[in-house]
């Protein structure tokens, strides 16, 4: 199935080229950097044990009110247009006290739907259905065997690094970060290479991907690391390509 949400640098043209390189056996698959979790909607169930996380604090309210709350957000929804004026009333609206986690989910929800690129900083002008949530039920059938955490990437490996496990890793690419809605946690040069450094350590098997970048390929250079091409989605040009980088340690 299909993720709920677009976000920036989604998987959903690689989602099929990364799950091909998971190891055939693991009991606990825990994404790192969850993001619309193309990935992990991708298949029905990677292991007995599976872990979306992600620092945003608004995305995962967004992913437990989905799937603890299905019917709260839809009656939430069912009646929204889509508008400027909405959309800026709910972005200020954000930052308010107050709002109750459905409230907060249905307007964050509102915000990737209606803005331009899925970055919630700008409103997207083009028609869209804000109100449809046909998607509801499916989502929540998806996440009901999903543990949803708010860590950073440090404690959420460290919570479930074992021989058995398999962290699927998407971090925001190097020289990007500023495109990534990471709340006020800066993901700068030191967070690539902490990351690289915990990932030396692990007991478990990783898959990490990355834009194909010489820092990137540095930092890695003793893993295994293979290099492929999408089409660039952001690109007004429909031939452009743009390199990325899968790397394993395994």
């Amino acid at each position: 199935m299909n993720s709920f949400i677009a976000w920036v640098g989604g998987k959903k043209l690689l989602r099929k080229i990364i799950s091909d390189k998971f190891p055939e056996k693991f009991d606990k698959y825990v994404e790192v950097f969850g993001g619309a979790g193309w990935v992990l909607f991708y298949k029905d169930k990677y292991a007995k044990t599976e872990v979306y996380n992600d620092i945003n604090s608004d995305l995962v309210n967004l992913f437990k009110c989905v799937k603890y709350h299905p019917e709260a957000i839809e009656k939430e929804l069912e009646l929204s247009l889509n508008s400027r004026q909405i959309f800026n009333e709910y972005k200020n609206q954000m930052d308010c006290i107050g709002l109750t986690d459905i409230q907060r989910a249905v307007r964050y929800l509102y915000l990737i739907k209606s803005s331009y690129g899925a970055r919630i900083s700008t409103y997207g002008s083009k028609p869209r259905d804000i109100s449809n949530t046909e998607f509801l039920k499916d989502v929540m059938k998806r996440l009901s065997r999903v543990v949803i955490e708010n860590k950073s990437f440090e404690k959420i490996i460290s919570a479930y690094d074992s021989e058995d496990t398999l962290f699927y890793l998407d971090p925001p690419y190097h020289n990007t970060e500023n495109m990534y809605d990471t709340g006020d946690f800066i993901f700068d040069e030191e967070q690539h290479i902490k990351l690289r450094d915990m990932l030396k350590n692990i007991k478990g098997k990783f898959v990490l991907s990355y834009n194909d970048d010489e820092f990137i390929r540095e930092l890695y250079k003793d893993f295994k690391i293979e290099a492929i091409e999408r089409q660039n989605n952001l690109s007004l040009n429909s031939g452009s390509r743009f390199k990325e980088l899968i790397i394993t340690n395994y």
